[in-house]
């Protein structure tokens, strides 16, 4: 019975924590990528209409 209730909840649960996952690992990458691309066009007067 323990182990249903367990397996239940983890089945639940999972698609929460795989979201949360994923919308973690697009913001590191989303940072990382804007930090490298200002460094790379440094002194462009493109920058300023980057929000």
């Amino acid at each position: 019975m323990v182990g249903g209730i367990a397996i239940a909840v983890i089945l639940l649960l999972s698609p929460f924590f795989i979201t949360v996952s994923l919308v973690a690992v697009a913001a590191l990458l989303g940072d990382s990528l804007k930090d490298d691309a200002e460094s790379r066009h440094e002194g462009s007067s493109l920058i300023e209409t980057n929000y």
